[in-house]
């Protein structure tokens, strides 16, 4: 019988969890809303309340055991939120590189930029497909761009070491398909010249990267003339005139890629149902939001995992640590709870009082660790080779709310596994052999 019953209250807990990993904000505030009202409208939650009342109030008194929970969910909370920040991060950083209005253009098998090509007759098809807008002189708004590499020195490295950045080399729609690049220091570059502009990202990353500087490109000397910032993951790329970076990477005529202004959201399904029918073509066209979207989904999904590992391990240290400090807590108070039980007191008020006891330290915890997180973290700038490109991205680590959230479940589940089993044994413990306990 006592294995059937360890194997229910087993599953039990390993339901409950599911449940509450899946569940909002929303639902766990419908949660507290109830548990609040069956506290103060019946019998049953009137004696959980004194029960609670009275083990809350004699935690000054054990500062030392409630420090050893608090401090550990802290840590575990801390450390989950910063590595899911960085993911959260990376994401928001390539989702705020597109948008409903702007489609891509790639060869069709092409998964990225850097595996596609596009020829000079294939960019002529592109641009009169049904869709592309056009401005105030009737011409397609349209950027046909090639990427390259460039091994630059990495800013405050001090053996040398280089990084990969990516060079876009774009058209004068590249500034009108992406709205929000903006020069923030210097001027454009001026097409047919070695002129770069640079983005803050890998000005950030990279050494000498400066307004009146020079760097080698294809072996040959260009003027950086410009710095700029767009808040997504150009930021991170060196932008010059297309023809004269094909020129300095031997590309001849040819595209990685064509970015094309849509005349509205709705006119990505007429401009890709075009491109598809058009025989002469064999090319894909994708909205630029879904586009990033994709490129960041791995990368991503990588990082939440390592996340949620390290989380996952550090909060097995946690919950032991609560596991002894309420076992530690319910043997000192085995006669004043079997008292209560002799006197009337249920089992079920002393279960739900010794877990609230809990699990409070547990939200102390996981909001002193959230916080610590947001404090440290937000906004952290961070790099790391971009997925389908072939430079590095520069991004900032990014606390959302929903991050906080997630970090304060897991405090809450830490707290409720680690006075679940000390509550359920105060509950169970004979009250003769109790009441007979020094």
């Amino acid at each position: 019988m006592k294995f059937l019953k360890n194997l229910g209250l087993f599953l039990l807990v390993a339901v409950m969890l599911a449940a509450w990993v899946a569940m909002p904000w929303q639902g766990a505030l419908a949660l507290a809303v109830l548990l609040a009202l069956w506290m103060f409208l019946f019998r049953s939650g009137a004696q959980t309340r004194s029960v609670a009342a009275v083990g809350i109030s004699t935690l000054t008194q054990r500062l030392g055991s409630s420090a050893v929970i608090v401090v550990g969910i802290a840590g575990v909370v801390g450390v989950l939120v910063a590595l899911l920040a960085m993911a959260e991060g990376y994401a928001q950083t390539l989702r705020n590189s597109g948008s409903l209005d702007t489609a891509i253009v790639m060869r069709g098998a092409s998964a990225n930029e850097v595996s596609s090509s596009l020829s000079r007759e294939d960019i002529v098809q592109i641009e009169q497909a049904p869709g592309v807008a056009r401005n105030a002189k009737g011409e397609p708004i349209i950027s046909a761009e090639t990427v390259a590499a460039a091994n630059l020195p990495v800013r405050g490295s001090k053996t040398g070491d280089e990084g990969s950045a990516q060079v876009r080399g774009i058209s004068e729609a590249a500034f009108v398909v992406r709205p929000n690049v903006k020069i923030i220091e210097g001027r454009t570059f001026q097409p047919g010249l070695r002129e770069l502009v640079i983005g803050k990202g890998a000005v950030r990353q990279f050494e000498g990267l400066k307004v009146g500087g020079t760097l080698k490109l294809g072996n040959q000397p260009w003027t950086i003339v410009g710095i700029f910032a767009s808040g997504d993951a150009m930021e991170s790329e060196l932008w010059a005139d297309a023809n004269v970076v094909n020129d300095a990477y031997k590309r001849g005529s040819g595209r990685n890629s064509a970015t094309v202004k849509l005349d509205s959201p709705a006119a990505i399904k007429a401009f890709s149902d075009a491109l598809d029918a058009n025989p002469q073509l064999k090319v894909k066209a994708s909205t630029t939001l879904d586009f990033f979207a994709k490129q960041s989904e791995q990368m991503t999904k990588v990082l939440r995992i390592i996340g949620i590992t390290v989380g996952a391990i550090m909060a097995v240290g946690a919950l032991f640590g609560a596991l002894n400090t309420m076992f530690a807590a319910v043997a000192t108070r085995a006669r004043e709870i079997a008292t209560l039980r002799a006197i009337g007191f249920r089992g079920m008020p002393v279960v739900v009082a010794v877990m609230l006891e809990t699990m409070l330290l547990a939200l102390i915890g996981g909001a002193i660790g959230g916080l610590l997180a947001w404090a440290v973290f937000n906004g952290f700038e961070a790099s790391t080779m971009a997925a389908g490109s072939v430079g590095k991205l520069s991004f900032s680590l990014r606390v959302s709310p929903g991050l906080l959230w997630e970090g304060i479940k897991w405090a809450l589940a830490i707290g409720f596994v680690g006075g679940l089993f000390p509550a359920v044994r105060a509950a169970s413990l004979p009250v003769t052999a109790a009441l007979r306990e020094l």
